[in-house]
């Protein structure tokens, strides 16, 4: 049986008498697209941070593409792709600046970085501003280049932080076909977002609520077992009973 590509047992991220993250226990397969919901403050931000090798826990325990978040923080980073809640593209440099220099970071070598350049340009539709600015160009034309770009090394999983933030319906639909391309191609996405029509899209979905995994199921079984017609209304029962 294949290995999970993360595997988190009663994780958790304490800051002086606070917790952020108690005791999340949880796997995500390869090639699947994994949603990661919670209100603002529920910790889901603190627990990537751990899973990208950026924070240490405070305890348990968590395997990310292989690799001990503990012990082996550089080698995760180099296996994993990220995009970022704000936007993680340099604006005075051209598109394809970015992608030569993005591609370079991820260690690619100098004939593969062309390659790539070339070949991104032209499935984006960016040929007629490949030399333009970042800062010229329109929200959702940057968010889908912001994780193209992510994925430009082929990691074995990309965490994504609200990337459809402020997008228009259409751009987003646009930005979900990236995502489903690469979970077809066996890239694993976690993703985060505050849309929960996305949470339909996704093959299961977890619900953090103060720091805990309340719901984990595919997004059809949480609507059964709680009852509802749309994920919006499971997440109104979780995060906000006192709604009910």
């Amino acid at each position: 049986m294949e290995r999970p590509i993360i595997y988190a047992k009663n994780l958790t991220k304490r800051f002086g008498n606070f917790t952020a993250v108690d005791a999340i226990s949880f796997e995500v397969g390869k090639g699947e697209i994994f949603g990661f919901l919670g209100a603002n403050g529920a910790g889901k931000t603190t627990a990537i941070k751990m899973l990208i090798g950026l924070w240490k826990p405070t305890e348990g325990q968590a395997m990310v593409a292989g690799y001990d978040v503990y012990k082996q923080p550089e080698e995760i980073k180099r296996n994993i792709g990220y995009m970022s809640q704000r936007f993680s593209l340099y604006e005075d440099l051209t598109v394809q600046e970015n992608i030569r220099f993005y591609a370079g970071i991820y260690g690619l070598s100098n004939q593969s970085i062309r390659e790539k350049t070339d070949e991104l340009i032209v499935k984006l539709g960016l040929e007629q501003v490949q030399n333009e600015r970042i800062a010229s160009l329109p929200l959702g034309w940057k968010q889908k280049l912001a994780f193209s770009v992510a994925i430009i090394h082929d990691p074995k999983i990309v965490f994504l932080d609200e990337p459809t933030g402020g997008v228009d319906p259409i751009t987003r639909r646009q930005f979900w076909d990236l995502i489903y391309e690469a979970s077809h191609k066996g890239i694993t996405v976690f993703v985060t977002t505050h849309y929960m029509d996305e949470a339909e899209y996704c093959d299961r979905v977890s619900m953090m609520v103060d720091g805990r995994i309340e719901a984990l199921d595919k997004p059809g079984a949480l609507k059964v077992h709680y009852g509802v017609e749309s994920m919006h209304d499971v997440f109104v029962k979780l995060a906000r009973p006192e709604v009910e």
